[in-house]
């Protein structure tokens, strides 16, 4: 077990698997996607936020088909229907828990703060639970209550795409998060509600009206599982300064996501950078807004990674650059878990 178990903000690999035709099993080592377990171990990943998201079926929106004069803008998808969301929700979350109960003790649904410093102490992968986009849960929300008692522990209100509950932020560069209106009365009441149960609220892909709301309106820190900064990388989907400010004084956390267009500085496309690029998002938050408000959130098998790091084998190497820019290990530890978990123990009931 390595000194600094990795705990991640945010992978889609359930997604990966179910929309394989023939997907390889989790549980042997494969080339395919970003992680599976023989590769996590290598790579000292210990768990993480385990995504049920539901995409736009026969709907595929890049930036190389938006260009624009010095960057890209890409429309919003259009809504999905709840009944489709509902069914989608119930097969990615049935995956997940057919994970843990094939696992032979080496994976775990985690639904509290014991449990995950339990998976974190005894090298069993730690998965939460995590919802991304609330296109599934009603607005009566017996289907929050339903997914709570299932293991739901964390959910983003919307991703980049309307609903009932608000707005996605745009995939846009260059481009303020400032880009629509902020949450519907359903979205303020989904807020009290998750308060009410003890489920992380995600910020990530919320417009910045919409984070806003959100801050104004919850009693739990404000989280981002996988957003970076927008001074270092001008990108609808990245955090201004003002932002980071209140997840700072809320004593919440942002898990800093390796995706090539939200890391580099032009908002491009291209994998092949370093590794620093990572950490300067990571020393940036950590030296003007504080160790303690920073983490990882790879976005492991929803997006497209450096190839200095290739996928979840790379950590050890994202390790070495961190201790090289002068990060100590008490420090490390914060970054790599020790954050994530006090931010779940002040929110989960």
């Amino acid at each position: 077990m390595t000194d600094f178990p990795i705990f991640d903000g945010h992978n889609d690999t359930l997604l990966r698997l179910h929309m394989s035709d023939d997907p390889p099993s989790f549980f042997t080592e494969s080339s395919a996607g970003h992680l599976d377990l023989p590769r996590a171990k290598k790579g000292g990943f210990a768990g993480g936020f385990f995504a049920v998201y539901t995409p736009n079926m026969n709907y595929e929106a890049e930036p190389e088909d938006h260009m624009t004069e010095n960057g890209y803008d890409v429309p919003l998808p259009p809504k999905v229907s709840l009944e489709q969301a509902l069914t989608f929700t119930h097969a990615l979350a049935a995956k997940l828990f057919k994970l843990e109960s094939e696992a032979d003790g080496q994976l775990k649904v985690v639904r509290n703060a014991d449990d995950l410093r339990y998976c974190l102490k005894n090298d069993i992968l730690a998965a939460i639970f995590h919802i991304e986009g609330a296109e599934a849960i009603d607005t009566n929300f017996d289907a929050l209550h339903v997914l709570y008692q299932a293991g739901l522990r964390s959910l983003g209100p919307v991703w980049s795409r309307p609903n009932v509950y608000g707005e996605g932020v745009p995939f846009r560069y260059p481009s303020s998060p400032d880009t629509g209106d902020g949450l519907t009365d359903n979205g303020k009441a989904l807020v009290h509600e998750c308060n009410k149960l003890g489920i992380m609220l995600d910020n990530t892909h919320l417009n910045e009206k919409g984070f806003w709301d959100v801050a104004d309106l919850t009693d739990a820190p404000l989280v981002a599982t996988h957003s970076n900064a927008h001074a270092l990388s001008p990108i609808a989907r990245n955090l201004t300064d003002k932002q980071l400010t209140a997840i700072a004084e809320s004593n919440g956390v942002v898990g800093i996501n390796y995706a090539v267009n939200m890391l580099r500085e032009d908002g491009g496309l291209g994998t092949d950078i370093s590794l620093d690029e990572i950490v300067r998002h990571v020393a940036y938050i950590a030296e003007k807004f504080g160790i303690e408000h920073v983490a990882l959130g790879s976005d492991f098998d929803g997006t497209t990674v450096p190839d200095s790091l290739k996928d979840v084998r790379g950590l050890p190497k994202l390790i070495e650059r961190l201790k090289a820019h002068g990060f100590h290990d008490g420090e490390l530890q914060k970054i790599t878990h020790g954050n994530w978990v006090r931010v779940l123990e002040d929110t989960w009931k």
